[in-house]
């Protein structure tokens, strides 16, 4: 049953509840009808017992015209046991056997001294009408049974397809759809819980989407009105005179005005402003060159290979560039870029990315340990942004024995 979906479920329990009620229905009617056969068995025996001992006594003879259906004998062997030690004992009693291929009733009472009157009557008839009977109550409850399975699986997929459609609606969400929506069905004040589900879910969604984009104007605000004075400053910087503090005043502004930069850029991915020039590059010879520009000292393993993938080489040298500076400046050497078909690992031999990075991705402003070393965490967000952009995979892992590895998979031409 765990496995199963919702609709099987409810068709299935639905199926085997209207099943318990039609068995329970079905008894009910059985014992009700077999035990009015029963009484008018019991009834009908007596009767013919009455009618027989009176012409017994009155002939001495038993007619056997006058009995109908019954037979009737003087101390007949076939009598029941309980039946006979009754009789003698002076009651007059009947005796119902259904059990065995041939049920019948027999009814008896004591007559000259020992003997023992008895008229036996067959209800083979009124067991085959009570087999009849069965067959017509389990053919009902069957197609009962069968038409409650299929308006459940009716009933049940509907409620499926609107909780299908919740749940795609609320990963299309947490994917970066703000704007996406279920839509609410029926009217206002209905106790619909699914419209109520959908209806939260869009409330919830709309107040998520208002947060994330006062807080992308936020940051693109920030960003933009940073830069005005960052520009006077460098500029400043630039007209100190040489030496030690001048460097320290440059090498701050400098890592400023980058942080101003990344910024804006991650604003304008979240805003998903970007806009990706794809074309057929042949990637080995493309990531030689961009590990050249990077500075990073690594090496390029498969630099010859003549796959061709389809990218924006600007935006991939923003990503790989980024993954290389992570690594000079976090890892450990060597570092290594490898080229496979269309996928390029850039790996280091250091403590490796941290366990909360992996499963929950980069983050903003945060780098993961403190053995990552100091860094804004934006490195990373960009080039995931970036890959996005460019229809690229971007995987985290630490490979053994040691150090981080992240691979960049792009689309094949």
């Amino acid at each position: 049953m765990r496995a199963l979906g919702l609709r099987w479920k409810i068709s299935i329990l639905l199926a085997v509840g209207c099943s318990l009620v039609a068995a329970t229905i079905g008894v009910l009617i059985h014992e009700a009808r077999a035990h009015q056969v029963a009484d008018a068995a019991r009834e009908s025996a007596l009767a013919q017992l009455v009618r027989v001992r009176q012409v017994y006594e009155l002939t001495g003879r038993l007619d056997e015209d006058k009995v109908g259906e019954a037979e009737a004998r003087i101390d007949c062997p076939g009598l029941p046991g309980p039946l006979r030690r009754a009789a003698l004992a002076g009651q007059r009693t009947t005796y119902l056997d259904l059990s065995g291929p041939d049920p019948a009733v027999w009814a008896a009472r004591p007559v000259g001294g020992n003997q023992v009157l008895s008229v036996r009557r067959s209800l083979t008839g009124e067991q085959a009408e009570l087999v009849e009977l069965d067959q017509q109550l389990v053919a009902s409850g069957a197609g009962v049974v069968t038409l409650a399975a299929i308006g459940g699986a009716l009933m049940a997929s509907r409620l499926s397809k609107d909780l299908r459609t919740a749940a795609e609606t609320a990963r299309r969400i947490s994917e970066g759809e703000l704007d996406a929506r279920i839509g609410t069905s029926g009217a206002p004040g209905t106790r619909n819980e699914v419209a109520e589900l959908s209806s939260a879910v869009d409330t919830m969604a709309a107040s998520l989407q208002q947060r994330l984009e006062a807080e992308q104007r936020f940051t693109a605000d920030v960003a933009h009105e940073l830069r005005t004075p960052l520009t006077g400053l460098h500029t400043a910087a630039e007209l100190l005179p040489t030496g030690r503090p001048t460097e320290l005043v440059r090498n701050r502004v400098a890592a400023l005005r980058t942080l101003t930069e990344d910024l804006l850029e991650v604003a304008r991915l979240d805003a998903r402003r970007e806009e990706a020039q794809l074309g057929a590059h042949a990637l080995g010879p493309l990531v030689a060159t961009i590990t050249r520009r990077s500075g990073v000292a690594a090496q390029v393993v498969g630099g010859d290979d003549p796959a061709v993938v389809r990218t924006d080489a600007r935006r991939l040298e923003r990503i790989l560039t980024n993954l290389l500076v992570n690594a000079g400046r976090h890892g450990r050497e060597p570092v290594t870029v490898t080229v496979c078909a269309n996928a390029v690992t850039v790996r280091d031999f250091g403590p490796g990315f941290p366990a909360k990075l992996l499963r929950e991705g980069p983050q903003r402003f945060l780098t993961g340990a403190a053995e990552r070393g100091q860094g804004t965490g934006l490195g990373l967000t960009i080039a995931f942004g970036q890959a996005r952009v460019i229809g690229a995979r971007v995987t985290l892992s630490n490979p053994a024995p040691a150090g981080a590895a992240a691979t960049v998979t792009l689309p094949v031409v």
